[in-house]
């Protein structure tokens, strides 16, 4: 995987790279996995915006992704990789010996024409999706379950992967790319390998432009709104807000921690991120 400097002809074209797009071998993606994707411009239910400066961006459609990895002892065959538009690691189109057809996630090491399979009992090697309490010390694995049955959820992004530090009874420790070591029950399916396109977090987006193909509206700063709109705004001139950092509704911002007390599942993390 690399990037691709483009040649300085205009000056939003100047400083941008993009992907290469060299691991890619198709353009058109499977019809039977495709799903309809209506943008939601940053309203929830009632309509009403709960996330500010969404909208626009290129029209997408959805990929059926298989994040469970349920087929256990039947064999598939990657016959294409492919973009994603709905996130940033790439996809492979693996077509199984009973005929079905499904997408996972593409890992560092998996190419076209190899053979991936899943349950306990398969090989350790990319692609292949076992349980975490037959994968061994020091493996690098992705799409990591929290729940066993519930599909993975942990490491899906490009470069993401997590390391087996120990077991000890019915856990598993992880140590998570942010540093925090979580405990994870041991039933839960994990799939070995790092998710590919490492590449992606060097990408240079050149221009504002690319943000508006991505939906992204810019972001207006809070002390250059009116008082009506924004605690920080107003002033004579250039201000610098007069008061610690908010919100729109008053809740203080960097550094502050809004995060709620999950019982449940705070008592499995072994060490925090920070």
């Amino acid at each position: 995987m690399a990037l691709k400097k483009l040649k300085p002809v205009t000056d939003g074209s100047r400083f941008r790279s993009v992907n290469a797009y060299d691991l890619v071998t198709t353009a058109e993606p499977e019809k039977s996995l495709l799903r309809p994707l209506a943008g939601k411009g940053g309203r929830n239910h009632h309509g009403h915006v709960t996330v500010r400066y969404r909208g626009g961006g290129h029209k997408r459609r959805y990929r059926i992704i298989d994040f469970r990895r349920n087929k256990a002892g039947i064999k598939g065959k990657v016959v294409s990789i492919e973009y994603d538009p709905n996130r940033s690691a790439f996809i492979c189109l693996v077509n199984y010996v009973d005929g079905e057809k499904r997408y996972v996630l593409h890992c560092q090491g998996l190419t076209v024409g190899d053979m991936i399979e899943s349950g306990p009992g398969s090989e350790i090697r990319p692609g292949n999706a076992l349980p975490l309490s037959e994968i061994p010390l020091g493996t690098m694995v992705h799409n990591v379950e929290l729940k066993p049955g519930k599909g993975g959820q942990l490491a899906r992004s490009a470069g993401a992967g997590i390391q087996i530090a120990a077991k000890e009874g019915p856990f598993v420790h992880c140590k998570l790319p942010s540093g925090e070591v979580r405990l994870i029950p041991r039933g839960c399916m994990a799939t070995i390998g790092v998710i590919g396109n490492q590449e992606h977090m060097g990408i240079t987006i050149g221009k504002a432009g690319v943000k508006r193909w991505l939906g992204r509206k810019p972001h207006v700063r809070g002390v250059a709104q009116n008082p009506v709109d924004h605690p920080m705004g107003g002033g004579e001139g250039r201000s610098s807000g007069g008061r610690h950092p908010c919100t729109p509704w008053g809740k203080p911002t960097k550094g502050y921690k809004t995060r709620r007390k999950h019982k449940l599942s705070d008592k499995y993390i072994l060490r925090r991120r920070k």
